[in-house]
């Protein structure tokens, strides 16, 4: 079958192990100092391990690969013990795996084994699943933002007034992809900037140049899981909300040119075609270069 695992640079790998320690699956191991994927089965293609490697030696590929087992995975991690269990579980449930969830516990009750995890509320359809639906956390619910002015103490004019006053420029919140509705009527037929989680902090033009009468989606593609829950996201952005335009904003690190790549997947996937543009900036923030696609 077809899905999504991860590759290890042997060139690239140092050896630190990391990976191993942050693969609670067990899919990795050391061997002749090079990280290995001793089995596929355990490779849950989430990625958890790629932000444990300081060389940047793991991406994530979609190939011809034997299924995920979750029996298989909770086999392997009785030996590890209750914290190291429900480490795993915690990481399928922040993935929004709920299938994978209610196979893992699954298992565990079948064996009569208990854990501290909490299971009836991990397997709830999440916002995605039930769009017009909020979930518990205020900060996942959709909704405008409407900029207004802001207001400086006559005190503060008096001592030390700034010369200008920038407003910002965000049209709603959330702005995380992981937690936005892409069926939000906020999103219909707007134009969106998919912006890297680090863009805004190294550009001062971010509001007034990038941001400005486009509504927005935030992501790092070296440290998110599950991205193709993104890819889902940003096609049904193109379809159903019928986006404009897709504007990628990213920084010069090659870790960031996967943003771009999940936009073009999405925009492959879909039925509409949605012109995309991609922006590059140093990390001093500059603009080094600019295209459409």
């Amino acid at each position: 079958m077809k899905r999504t695992i991860i590759k290890i640079d042997e060139e690239t790998c140092n050896g630190c192990g990391n990976c191993v320690e942050g693969c609670h699956e067990g899919a990795l191991k050391l061997i002749d100092g090079k990280a290995v994927m001793i089995s596929e089965i355990y490779c849950d293609g989430l990625g958890a391990c790629i932000g444990e490697c300081p060389v940047e030696a793991i991406t994530l590929e979609e190939v011809e690969a034997l299924p995920y087992s979750e029996v298989a995975v909770m086999e392997r991690l009785l030996t590890k013990g209750e914290a190291v269990i429900v480490a795993h579980l915690n990481h399928l449930k922040e993935c929004g795996e709920k299938e994978l969830v209610k196979q893992g516990m699954a298992y565990l009750e079948e064996k009569g084994i208990q854990v501290a995890f909490d299971c009836e509320h991990a397997v709830q359809e999440n916002e995605y699943d039930k769009p017009h639906a909020s979930s518990g956390c205020p900060g996942a619910v959709m909704r405008e933002v409407k900029t207004t002015t802001p207001f400086i103490s006559p005190a503060f004019t008096m001592q030390a007034a700034p010369t200008t006053t920038r407003v910002s420029e965000l049209r709603q919140f959330p702005v995380q992809l992981h937690l936005i509705n892409p069926q939000s009527n906020l999103f219909k037929r707007s134009n969106l900037l998919l912006a890297s989680d680090c863009s805004a902090f190294a550009s001062g033009e971010f509001h007034s140049r990038f941001l400005k009468g486009k509504s927005l989606a935030i992501a790092c593609p070296k440290l998110d899981m599950n991205q193709e829950v993104y890819v889902n996201k940003l096609t049904t952005l193109m379809d159903e909300a019928e986006i404009e335009t897709l504007t990628v904003l990213m920084m010069e690190v090659p870790c960031c040119g996967g943003l771009l790549r999940l936009a073009e997947k999405a925009r492959s996937q879909a039925k509409r075609f949605v012109p995309i543009k991609s922006v590059y900036l140093a990390v001093s923030g500059n603009l080094l270069h600019e295209q459409w696609g």
